[in-house]
């Protein structure tokens, strides 16, 4: 019998840690095999170095923090800045998810302040809905597979839409007791220090991650640390009332009632 399996999907090196990395742990921990892979090679993330070389170094900084978390690492399918939603960054990526055949899915948020980031989250969801479709040849080739994925959005760099809109989880996942491991794969991404000082004004990017996990915690009133997440709809993926992180995780994991009511509300 095939372990339960688990692919998170970025858009550069160092988001997966920032907004996933918790959650991944956890399913680690729970048996799960995880798997890590970022659209991007994160070569323009440097004010030090040109673009070659800015490519070996994330390379090998997400590989090193592909190991902190104990995930298998998948190699980027583009440069900074050339994720686009096309046909055959689809396809490409369709053959990982065939490869994988990940029960879990964690994409970014469909809403973020950057378009390399909402792309990723489209190509993923995308890909992942043709992962059974015959007629869809991905390159390379790979069979379709047939079983269910439940396609999970993280939250938005910021917690906030494009136009600074509060973005709400549906359900939080308790990373307090990962968090440290988490803190420490995003270590593992050194050279981000005076490129996200320089460019965003991250003057320390892991006190950033550190914010943002309280205060997604806050916003549960349970957690300390947390990541939150939206389930996608179920249609071409899976079961509608599917929630296998609500299965594995159990009372790490925290269903946002308010959420769901508005999504009653809306209906």
């Amino acid at each position: 019998m095939s372990r339960d399996t688990a692919l998170a999907v970025a858009a550069h090196p160092d988001d997966i840690e920032f907004m996933m990395a918790g959650t991944l742990l956890l399913l680690r921990q729970a048996g799960w095999d995880t798997h890590y892979l970022t659209i991007a090679s994160g070569n323009c993330g440097s004010v030090e170095h040109d673009s070659a070389t800015t490519r070996r170094v994330r390379r090998r900084e997400a590989q090193a923090a592909c190991e902190v978390l104990g995930a298998r690492w998948h190699p980027c399918l583009a440069d900074d800045l050339e994720i686009f939603y096309d046909l055959k960054t689809i396809l490409r990526l369709a053959a990982v998810i065939r490869d994988v055949a990940p029960r879990v899915l964690l994409v970014p948020s469909p809403q973020d302040y950057m378009e390399d980031h909402t792309n990723s989250s489209r190509l993923a969801v995308s890909a992942a809905f043709v992962r059974g479709m015959p007629n869809v040849k991905t390159l390379p080739s790979r069979r379709p597979v047939g079983g269910d994925v439940t396609v999970y959005h993280a939250m938005p760099h910021g917690l906030r839409d494009p136009l600074r809109r509060r973005v709400i989880p549906g359900a939080f996942v308790n990373t307090t007791a990962v968090h440290a491991r988490k803190r420490q794969a995003l270590a593992a991404h050194a050279s981000q220090k005076l490129w996200l000082d320089k460019s965003q004004g991250m003057d320390s990017y892991l006190r950033v991650c550190d914010d943002m996990s309280r205060e997604v915690g806050r916003l549960s009133r349970r957690f300390q640390h947390a990541e939150g997440w939206r389930r996608h709809l179920h249609y071409g993926f899976c079961a509608p009332d599917a929630d296998p992180l609500k299965e594995v995780l159990g009372k790490d994991y925290l269903v946002n009632r308010a959420y769901e009511k508005s999504l009653d509300r809306e209906t």
